[in-house]
């Protein structure tokens, strides 16, 4: 990913009622915050939003618009009601686009060659992601490494669900 100018994710999962205490933002569409703010490098212009409650006292169902200063746009959509789990985030570009399937882990490029699309496979680090997320914490503690992401990175993204969720209650 060099310069995205367009970024689609889907973070769907079947109803539970565990974390129907916070919004389906902070609930599941935190992650793909996460994930654009770290491909995007340019900061946020404005965001749009609007979600649902459907089960919960909370919304359960999310979609935000943002927009960034260098023109990027991410549309994300999260649902703690669906009938089917997904994890899918696609990131377009002049050269082509980034498919991902986070659930599946699986990935492809779609790359511009003149007038077609070529497909190419994305290697993809197979496992458990809370299992490579904690191994890779405690190596950082082990060797005293840098962490890829650091707090003040996390609190970007917190920054940005939290202005989603209040644009969503202003909604209501």
């Amino acid at each position: 990913i060099k310069s995205p100018m367009f970024i689609e994710t889907h973070r769907l999962a079947e109803f539970n009622p565990r974390g129907t205490d916070v919004p389906v933002v902070l609930d599941l569409m935190i992650h793909d915050i996460d994930i654009i703010l770290s491909v995007v490098n340019s900061p946020v212009r404005n965001i749009n939003a609007s979600g649902v409650s459907v089960i919960s006292e909370t919304p359960d169902i999310a979609n935000a618009r943002i927009e960034f200063e260098n023109g990027c746009v991410a549309n994300l959509n999260a649902s703690r009601v669906s009938e089917k789990k997904a994890r899918e985030i696609r990131v377009f570009q002049d050269s082509g686009y980034l498919s991902l399937d986070f659930m599946n882990q699986k990935g492809h490029f779609i790359q511009k060659k003149e007038m077609a699309l070529d497909r190419s496979e994305v290697p993809v680090q197979k496992g458990e992601p809370l299992a490579l997320e904690i191994a890779a914490f405690l190596e950082c503690v082990r060797e005293a490494k840098t962490p890829k992401t650091d707090g003040s990175f996390g609190k970007s993204a917190l920054e940005v669900a939290l202005s989603i969720t209040k644009k969503i209650e202003m909604s209501w």
